[in-house]
């Protein structure tokens, strides 16, 4: 295929028929909607349904985080070996959007993202019981494997009804799940633990998933018609996946999708140590300011879909990418130099955050905007690969140090290497989605 061509819009015979060739940027909401409709016209209930699945995987990776201490005392393990759970859940994660995503394209979404949904409350169910922790690894892989089912067919049913800005702006909206439900995941487990064990905790996930499924069951209905659906067993796949790692701006597309995540994994897994160790503050306290730099990636994916009524998600894009990188290179400076104290880290980390949060709905937006053919499997190596760097990033900031120069190395490191995707791979200028969309 041609590298650098426009994505192609893919649409059904009598679609062809009847509506005219327009760019990702100008399409409408689709209209490929089938069984009941039930959602057509109601868009503010598929973001809820969708929103709702979608936050199956934050929770399923945060909900029990308190509860390791008291895994590791009541299963005689160490804290590295309790650790090895949230990496067995991780990789199932990424394992699963890998194979789901083409199996969707083939036979649609309904029907794996219900067996899926239906994995991850049988194994969260079993951890509950789990006698040991070689178990608890095991299932907690296959419960990776079921919460990987919702987020990367959440993923390819906003592309099979939506295209460009309209795309983004969804995704914007559920960027506010991905960004409250990591916070609210920890509090909801720790509420949970002041009244019964850990196990209580992988029971309350069962049930919130099989809540889901029932609403999924009921309201949602197939978005992706059978012509459009894709055939030929792996090998096909294997071709699908082979054509997306053929198309540079793709790939360039999904690296800054998983940079940007990278930088809030960063921020996670380096700020206990920076304002409780360094900085001194209480859990309250840091409470607080976590919640702060995640507030500011809030406000900047809701702020997204104003500007996406004005520019481009492309142009939108290219503006985060570089107002991120100015101020990690900021953060850094004032980390490694130590001037400003705490707010010399706080104010240029909570711009960095911010102008982040404007990267994350975009990339992915655009990225699937070219692949509408096989937007499962194109979303499943988009979830693989913001999983893969974002997972990886969480060590890299424990491997180099504990204060904030470390954090702040990692942020822009990732900020700077997003950068220079950026410019090598995407090339906006070659893009037709850099034009205004008014």
């Amino acid at each position: 295929m041609d590298m650098d061509q426009p994505p192609v819009r893919e649409l059904s015979p009598s679609a062809r028929r009847e509506e005219p060739e327009v760019t990702p940027d100008e399409a409408a909401p689709r209209t490929a909607v089938t069984g009941d409709g039930v959602l057509h016209g109601k868009r503010w209930k598929l973001v809820l349904l969708l929103g709702a699945l979608v936050a199956i995987g934050p929770l399923t990776t945060d909900m029990y985080l308190p509860a390791l201490p008291a895994i590791s005392d009541q299963l005689h393990a160490g804290a590295a070996a309790v650790q090895l759970t949230l990496t067995a859940t991780l990789a199932g994660l990424a394992l699963g959007q890998l194979l789901v995503g083409p199996l969707s394209d083939a036979v649609g979404r309904r029907l794996p993202l219900l067996v899926g949904v239906a994995v991850h409350i049988v194994a969260s169910a079993l951890c509950s019981v789990a006698p040991n922790l070689a178990l608890l690894d095991v299932l907690r892989v296959v419960q990776g494997l079921g919460a990987a089912t919702s987020t990367v067919i959440t993923m390819a049913i906003v592309r099979d009804l939506y295209d460009g800005s309209a795309a983004a702006t969804l995704l914007s909206r559920l960027m506010l799940v991905l960004g409250v439900a990591p916070i609210l995941a920890p509090t909801i487990g720790g509420a949970v633990l002041a009244g019964t064990s850990w196990r209580g905790i992988f029971l309350l996930m069962a049930l919130l998933s099989l809540v889901i499924i029932l609403i999924t069951a009921r309201a949602l209905p197939e978005t992706l018609p059978v012509e459009r659906r894709r055939s030929g067993g792996v090998r096909n796949s294997m071709r699908d996946y082979g054509q997306l790692l053929h198309d540079r701006v793709f790939i360039g597309l999904i690296l800054l999708a998983g940079l940007a995540m990278s930088t809030i994994f960063a921020f996670v897994s380096g700020s206990p140590f920076v304002f409780q160790d360094h900085f001194g503050l209480s859990e309250q306290q840091f409470a607080l300011v976590f919640g702060s730099g995640s507030i500011w990636v809030i406000v900047a994916t809701q702020l997204n879909v104003r500007l996406l009524r004005r520019w481009s998600p492309m142009r939108v894009l290219v503006t985060a990418v570089i107002a991120a990188t100015a101020a990690g290179v900021l953060l850094l400076a004032l980390s490694a130099a130590d001037i400003g104290g705490m707010t010399g880290v706080l104010l240029p980390l909570w711009l960095a955050l911010f102008a982040t949060g404007f990267a994350m709905p975009n990339a992915p937006a655009l990225a699937l905007s070219r692949h509408g053919h096989f937007a499962g499997t194109a979303a499943a190596l988009l979830g693989a690969v913001q999983f893969g760097i974002g997972a990886l990033t969480a060590p890299v900031v424990g491997l180099i140090g504990t204060g904030p120069a470390a954090m702040a190395g990692v942020i822009t490191g990732g900020l700077v290497i997003g950068l220079l995707v950026l410019v090598t791979l995407v090339r906006p200028w070659q893009h037709p989605a850099t034009t205004d969309t008014h």
